[in-house]
C-alpha cells in the first residue's frame, strides 16, 4: 500500500488534511481522508476507487441487442447487462470494450460509436464507465474468464428499454446505454 498522504488541500467545499491508504487490490483501491466538512467540524471521509471501466451494445441490423446473463457475487444474483468489464491501467477505452464484448459474447464488430460515460456512483464511489454501441456484427466463439459464466441473450431494443423501466435491469450503465441508444434511434 502506498501508506498516507500529508498535503493539505482544498476538494470542493472540503478541505483534505490527509489521506490514509487502507487497501488496494488490481481492481480497487480504498482510501480515508481526515477533513474539514463544509461546515468547519472535522471528519473523516471514505472514497472508493474502481478502475475505470466499458459497458458496450451490440446491436444487429433487425435492432437486437445482445446482453449477458450472468451471476455477479457482489449483488449476489444474476443480472442482465451489456458486456461490461475494467480497463487495464494504460488500455485505450475503445480496445478495452472491444475486447470485453468478444470475450462476452463472442461477438466481433466493423462500426463502433461512443456513447460518452457515466459515474454509476457518485458519493463515495469513483468508477468511471465509458459506454460503446457496435454494429455491423461478426459471430464467434466466447472466451469468458474463468470467473464468468455468461449467458447471451438477444432482444429488440424496445424489449430491452423496457426491462430497464420496469427494473428487470439493474446494471446502471446498461440502463443509461440503452436509454440512450433507444433515444438515438
Amino acid at each position: 500500500m502506498n501508506g498516507s498522504q500529508d498535503t493539505p488541500r482544498n476538494h470542493g467545499p472540503w478541505r483534505i488534511l490527509r489521506r490514509h491508504e487502507i487497501y488496494r487490490d488490481p481492481w480497487v483501491t480504498l482510501t480515508k481522508d481526515d477533513v474539514i466538512r463544509p461546515d468547519g467540524k472535522p471528519g473523516t471521509y471514505s472514497v472508493l476507487q474502481l478502475k475505470r471501466g466499458v459497458c458496450v451494445i451490440a446491436v444487429d441490423e433487425a435492432k437486437h441487442v445482445y446482453l449477458t446473463e450472468e451471476f455477479h457475487y457482489g449483488v449476489g444474483r444474476t443480472t442482465l447487462e451489456a458486456a461490461s468489464g475494467g480497463c487495464e491501467p494504460d488500455e485505450d477505452l475503445l480496445v478495452a470494450a472491444q475486447r470485453e464484448l468478444r470475450e462476452e459474447t463472442g461477438i466481433e464488430a466493423d462500426r463502433w460509436t461512443s456513447f460518452g460515460s457515466v459515474d454509476p456512483f457518485t458519493a463515495n464511489v469513483v468508477s468511471p464507465t465509458a459506454l460503446f454501441v457496435a454494429e455491423g456484427l461478426r459471430f464467434g466463439p466466447q472466451q469468458p474468464e474463468g470467473t464468468e459464466l455468461i449467458r447471451v441473450v438477444r432482444m429488440p431494443l424496445h424489449e430491452a428499454v423496457s426491462a430497464v423501466l420496469e427494473g428487470r435491469i439493474t446494471h446502471s450503465p446498461t440502463a443509461v446505454l440503452l436509454l440512450r441508444l433507444h433515444i438515438a434511434a
